[in-house]
């Protein structure tokens, strides 16, 4: 395969992308890293393999995206895979539908590993993430209930990723509080997003911009509820450092809400996902938790060629 027709198919995917999807799961181990008496290496086994489903329904995700799109792609930009021809609209759907059918069993595999009895819900999370996929990519996307739909899909994500957990240990009321962090905080950046071909309302974006930060207080509101011995006390630091990381731009796509600085926010933003994991896990496990930024070189190299929104 050709390097040009390699490229088409990255930016397809959207390959750096891919990586926030991983951290999502890494941030689930570290949570039953922290909290379960012992964690056998079947236990990194399952998880490895979730990983490996995460990112394939995340990757069959952008392809679906673009395949809905098409239609408007090849009026406002035509330079994508599918609108210019790179990449074939059938070899799309069948891609498109190769990820999501290995994602669905690669999580039933998980489900097999985790546990001595199979444990259906890493099953389950994902059929409800393929469903909540093609509802947001299908129409709801266009809608005022877009960027609640896009959440939906991370908030589940999240749950994917605590999946392999026995409630026993961590109870349905702290897998929500977790995974509606992440979910908040994909609202406001969705919602930040939704104009961001042409020049964006700068009321819109500074509401966007609350939501976001109200996925921050949210964090904090967690970590009030956990067990003092948990995480480290640089967790609330940590929070704040990545306040900073994501609010400039965001800041600088306020003050001037041109095309140009408000995809440089929300490409941030959305790499930054890997950072929000990364802070969340050291509310558990402390600053191991940090080893989730490793995601972030990748991503952003990768970020060099393909781009992310």
């Amino acid at each position: 395969m050709s390097r040009d027709r390699l490229l088409a198919f990255a930016q397809l995917l959207r390959i750096p992308n891919v990586f926030t999807a991983f951290a999502d799961i890494m941030l689930g181990a570290c949570v039953g890293a922290a909290i379960l008496p012992s964690t056998p290496i079947a236990f990194w086994a399952a998880y490895l393999v979730l990983a490996l489903a995460s990112g394939c329904l995340y990757l069959a995700g952008m392809v679906w995206n673009d395949y809905f799109d098409l239609a408007e792609d090849q009026k406002a930009r035509a330079f994508r895979p599918l609108p210019s021809g790179r990449v074939g609209v059938g070899i799309a759907v069948v891609l498109g539908t190769l990820l999501f059918a290995t994602g669905i069993a690669l999580a039933g595999a998980a489900g097999l590993l985790a546990q001595p009895e199979w444990n259906h819900e890493p099953l389950v999370v994902a059929l409800g993430i393929v469903a909540a996929v093609l509802i947001y990519d299908g129409g709801a996307k266009r809608t005022p209930a877009g960027p609640i739909a896009m959440a939906a899909c991370r908030f589940l994500n999240v749950l994917f990723a605590l999946s392999l957990i026995p409630e026993s240990a961590l109870d349905i009321e702290k897998r929500i509080h977790l995974a509606a962090v992440v979910g908040v905080y994909i609202v406001g950046v969705t919602w930040f997003a939704r104009t961001e071909e042409g020049r964006s309302r700068k009321r819109d974006l500074a509401l966007a911009a609350s939501v976001i930060a109200l996925s921050l207080l949210l964090a904090l509101l967690l970590r009030a509820k956990l067990a003092s011995g948990l995480g480290t006390f640089a967790f609330p630091y940590l929070l704040v450092a990545f306040g900073f990381l994501v609010g400039l731009p965001i800041s600088r796509a306020i003050g001037d809400p041109n095309s140009r600085n408000v995809q440089a926010a929300v490409k941030r933003c959305v790499l930054g996902l890997v950072f929000l994991d990364a802070v969340l896990a050291t509310m558990f496990i402390g600053s191991p938790g940090l080893l989730i930024l490793l995601l972030l070189p990748p991503a952003l190299w990768l970020g060099k060629w393909v781009y992310s929104t």
